[in-house]
């Protein structure tokens, strides 16, 4: 992806979070909580979801498991991909998560649903999964939910297709968060072919509510193996997504920690305008949390 020069800057001291002391994190969920920024993360050595904390989304702190896997569990030997909110219905915090299990070289994924009280240490809300494989462009997997309360009722932008790599968007809804109403236009939003940069898949979104609509980034893969971050417009959240001009946002840089791909954005629109996105770069095996800055001009009418 060399050609293409993303269009959001690079922060100098990226990656900003992720080692090869602590092995590959990856797919970050960033939001305010407290005053400070609050990224919930998948810790790949360990199968686990963790979080870390920071006041100025550079310096994180040592992260904490959240989650763990379940060995004896069908679905979810090993956790990654989630999404964290405050309870609207009460106290404590929701968590939707991927379980994945692999043998012989074949993935499944779905996604469960746990809770917590200090926003911590999570307990499963239930055994089995809330969202599994079920129409044909699913394929072998439900991946990567984002999860967002707004009038009365939970909704749902997730992954669906392979599990190496997701293929398409996909949109549910659901008044408790636990039983999911699948949306009768799924998938939602798929690749498009006439941009190189996102011609062969796309995934892991990212929705921000705007004035007048919504703002969704977005996972584009030029290749299986090579990915940017990008972004799209609609109206409602689920109908008639309008790409935005500054595509592609984030790019791999040659020579460097993200050479080879940049996956999975959390993003925090600020007060002037500025969109701050987290994202896992990734050079050959080693994946790490890197972090820049841009503008997206509003829609016009």
């Amino acid at each position: 992806m060399n050609q293409f020069t993303g269009s959001f800057q690079k922060h100098e001291k990226s990656p900003v979070f992720g080692s090869r002391e602590t092995g590959t994190m990856f797919d970050a969920y960033v939001w305010h909580q407290n005053g400070r920024l609050r990224m919930d993360i998948s810790w790949r050595p360990k199968d686990s979801l963790a979080v870390t904390f920071s006041d100025d989304g550079v310096t994180w702190e040592e992260p904490i498991i959240t989650l763990g896997p379940d060995p004896e569990s069908d679905w979810e030997r090993m956790l990654n991909r989630n999404c964290v909110l405050p309870n609207p219905h009460g106290d404590g915090y929701l968590m939707w998560y991927t379980g994945q299990v692999w043998e012989n070289g074949q993935g499944v994924s779905a996604i469960g649903v746990a809770k917590s009280d200090d926003g911590i240490h999570f307990e499963r809300l239930r055994k089995e999964p809330v969202l599994v494989p079920e129409a044909e462009f699913e394929r072998e997997s439900v991946m990567n939910p984002f999860v967002m309360y707004e009038n009365g009722k939970f909704r749902m932008w997730y992954a669906a297709g392979e599990t190496y790599e997701p293929n398409v968007i996909c949109y549910a809804e659901s008044a408790d968060g636990i039983s999911w109403d699948k949306h009768p236009a799924n998938p939602i939003f798929t690749c498009n072919p006439e941009k190189e940069y996102e011609q062969n898949r796309i995934g892991a979104v990212q929705i921000l509510p705007e004035g007048n609509g919504y703002l969704m980034f977005y996972i584009g893969y030029r290749d299986i193996h090579t990915a940017c971050i990008c972004a799209a417009r609609s109206a409602d959240g689920v109908t008639n997504w309008q790409r935005v001009p500054e595509n592609p946002l984030v790019t791999p840089t040659p020579g460097t920690w993200d050479e080879d791909s940049c996956y999975k954005p959390g993003v925090i629109r600020d007060r002037d305008g500025i969109y701050h996105v987290w994202y896992n770069g990734r050079r050959k095996n080693e994946e790490y949390i890197g972090y820049a800055t841009g503008r997206i001009a509003p829609k016009t009418e």
